[in-house]
């Protein structure tokens, strides 16, 4: 469970967070001393659940579960606040929860039963691949280094193919589109198979991939890929998608395409 935490007051916030923390210690807590830091916060599309406190400078709770509900309809939101004052607004957006200062982990157990939206478990994925802008992938949160820049542009295209079988000569013919085929271009790109199963294996995460005599696919169910949140009709991706997509290759430009066209 990803849990997002905001309070414009510090020691309220590591109260908070702390309380959070000890009644969900399997959950990933992010905390926000600002309303305008939690709404920039990259991973905004996967949180399942917000703590917000109410009266804070600049943007109130309110105001900003609206734009988190905004972004991302099904996050639940839990208000933390020292005033009473506020249930009845804070039930008008769909909140799930309304406690009061200060918070004990027995609030929130308490208040994770009545959630609006339930959360399922989520699925430990160890590759996270950003297509938005320039092609990344990430390991562990951590970026994934690759000792060729081509065997990068290999698993970027299977991304971008979505589970589909690629033949040998599909590939060799996109990510070297300047070259004849020939045999020293095969043995080249079985050098980057090879190269590519390698660097998964380095992190335990080879069977991402399949491979079959002369073609080769990417799992999409054991990657987290905005690409595939945005085709989804996830609201985070959708709005994460500013026009660019793995801008560093032209063979993506078609796939761009067909994603500006979802969203015209």
């Amino acid at each position: 469970m990803n849990v997002m935490v905001v309070d414009d007051e510090i020691r309220a916030l590591k109260d908070l967070t702390q309380a959070v923390e000890a009644a969900l210690p399997d959950a990933d807590v992010k905390s926000f001393s600002k309303p305008s830091d939690a709404l920039q916060y990259e991973r905004l599309s996967q949180v399942d659940l917000a703590f917000l406190d109410i009266e804070m400078g600049g943007m109130n709770g309110l105001q900003l579960a609206k734009n988190l509900k905004d972004i991302y309809g099904k996050i639940n939101i839990i208000f933390a606040t020292g005033h009473t004052k506020y249930a009845v607004d804070a039930y008008a957006v769909h909140a799930s929860g309304y406690i009061m200062k200060p918070i004990t982990k027995e609030s929130v157990l308490e208040a994770m039963n009545y959630l609006y939206h339930p959360i399922a478990p989520t699925q430990n994925k160890k590759i996270r691949v950003q297509t938005f802008g320039n092609f990344e992938v990430f390991a562990d949160d951590k970026p994934l280094f690759f000792a060729r820049t081509k065997t990068k542009e290999l698993l970027a295209y299977l991304v971008m193919r979505n589970g589909a079988r690629c033949s040998n000569n599909e590939i060799t013919a996109a990510i070297w589109e300047d070259r004849t085929d020939s045999e020293s271009l095969q043995s080249q790109y079985r050098h980057l198979v090879y190269d590519l199963r390698q660097t998964l294996r380095g992190i335990k995460a080879e069977d991402i991939l399949v491979r079959q005599r002369g073609y080769i696919a990417i799992v999409p169910d054991k990657i987290s890929c905005d690409m595939y949140d945005f085709i989804n009709a996830d609201a985070g991706a959708v709005n994460n998608y500013r026009g660019e997509f793995m801008a560093q290759y032209s063979w993506a430009e078609f796939t761009n395409a067909y994603l500006e066209k979802l969203v015209s």
